[in-house]
């Protein structure tokens, strides 16, 4: 064991004391909240340029509204009340005639002036849209633009048309527009968690809203750092044992320990390194929570299963690594092993958003319980404002153990028969063998 310890010691500290490891440190916060960072800091940072729109009003009943709404727009809305910055771009519209004959050929025309940046976009109405029927061309409004999809400026015709053709359909029912507000009134449902008692005070607990944050971010996260954690210390573990096997670096340790010892010291190390970096996350994460008054968002009773999935997690993947570097020769070995056995870790990612909307499904089930993704699909479940059942996660538990347990006794063998082997290519047939007979 002291021998093990010994080794775990070296590699911890060839690890941390690297200025590559400071960096990741720093800098994995900022990679994964590095888009809402810049969201934030560019939220008051709008295009204030000019916004030129072409209007094909097939309906005839658009045209003056829209200019006066405008007109309107640009002398009320777009200036700060107080300060009188501009806060938002001047609006230009223009009125173009419809084409009858050939209603292609003037769009394409426009759309050409769109990419010329002659115009930000043009917006055709149908004839139909204030008594729609099937014909959805005829009834329809249609807004042309490079980024239709995020364009704010077509929210805010949306808006305006809409609000017009209700005014109308309103007047020519001969209705009071003051009667039937109430009508048009949207009120949302209210997301809330559910009533509890506090079990160390009796006291009743209300609903509390729950955020986007609680429900997608927390579990993202944090399904998130194990990931990283993994690519951090577990699979370079694959690469890092041939390199030591090329360099010869091997055959010298085995000289005073043997490979299971030698196997061992590197995932001890790995761990080290992991729970290093994680407990500073965690910590950091929670006290900069509670700095800004969300302590209550952290789901404090996951911790402690944050961090027994990942040092198993860590054990299982790196045991396989180290294994597979064992019998690799070269780099081309490695690259060629190092994506297959990534998968078992880059799988869960791909269904995180199906298991994150819908934690009691069969499928979040069944596959959060399959041992090589529960540590990921499983701490993504509990990480949920759902309340998952008690034995899905201690099942999980030991399934995973049981695993790791294989992995590491599978791992052992394939490490102890192929650390000193030169030559033998590291194919599917022979590492099973080499599993079976040792």
């Amino acid at each position: 064991m002291r021998k093990i310890l010994i080794l775990a010691k070296r590699e911890y500290n060839t690890a941390v004391r690297t200025k590559g490891f400071i960096i990741g440190l720093l800098l994995a916060p900022v990679l994964m909240g590095g888009s809402g960072i810049v969201m934030a800091l560019m939220h008051d940072k709008v295009d204030l340029s000019e916004k030129h729109i072409a209007i094909i009003d097939q309906s005839g009943i658009m045209t003056d509204y829209l200019t006066r709404a405008v007109d309107e727009r640009n002398k009320s809305e777009i200036y700060n009340q107080e300060t009188g910055e501009q806060i938002k771009p001047v609006y230009f519209i223009e009125i173009i005639q419809p084409d009858t004959v050939n209603s292609f050929q003037q769009k394409l025309e426009l759309s050409d002036k769109v990419r010329s940046k002659q115009l930000h976009a043009f917006i055709e109405i149908g004839p139909n849209i204030l008594h729609p029927t099937g014909d959805g061309e005829k009834s329809g409004i249609r807004y042309y633009s490079e980024n239709s999809a995020l364009d704010v400026v077509r929210d805010w015709f949306s808006g305006s048309i809409n609000n017009h053709i209700r005014q109308l359909r309103i007047e020519e029912l001969k209705i009071d527009d003051k009667s039937v507000s109430d009508l048009f009134s949207w009120i949302n449902l209210e997301g809330l968690g559910l009533l509890s008692v506090d079990k160390k005070t009796g006291t009743m607990q209300d609903a509390r809203q729950i955020g986007v944050a609680e429900s997608i971010i927390i579990p993202y996260i944090m399904v998130f750092l194990i990931f990283m954690m993994l690519m951090m210390s577990a699979i370079p573990l694959l690469t890092a044992v041939m390199e030591e096997k090329m360099n010869r670096i091997a055959e010298v340790l085995l000289g005073s320990v043997t490979p299971f010892q030698f196997m061992m010291g590197k995932l001890l190390g790995s761990i080290a390194v992991s729970l290093t970096a994680a407990a500073v996350y965690v910590i950091g994460g929670i006290i900069t929570a509670s700095q800004l008054g969300l302590g209550d968002m952290i789901p404090y009773d996951i911790v402690p299963w944050f961090f027994v999935f990942l040092i198993l997690d860590i054990i299982m993947v790196g045991s396989g690594m180290a294994a597979l570097g064992s019998a690799c020769n070269d780099n081309k070995d490695a690259q060629s092993l190092q994506f297959p056995a990534m998968l078992p870790v880059l799988l869960p990612l791909f269904v995180m958003m199906p298991v994150i909307q819908e934690p009691l499904s069969s499928f979040s089930t069944v596959l959060s319980l399959f041992p090589p993704f529960t540590p990921l699909l499983m701490l993504l479940r509990m990480a949920t404002p759902v309340s998952i059942p008690v034995w899905q996660p201690l099942v999980g538990l030991i399934g995973v153990v049981l695993l790791t347990v294989f992995s590491v006794w599978a791992g052992g063998r394939i490490f102890r028969t192929c650390i000193l082997m030169q030559g033998q290519k590291p194919k599917l047939g022979n590492l099973i063998k080499y599993i079976v007979r040792g």
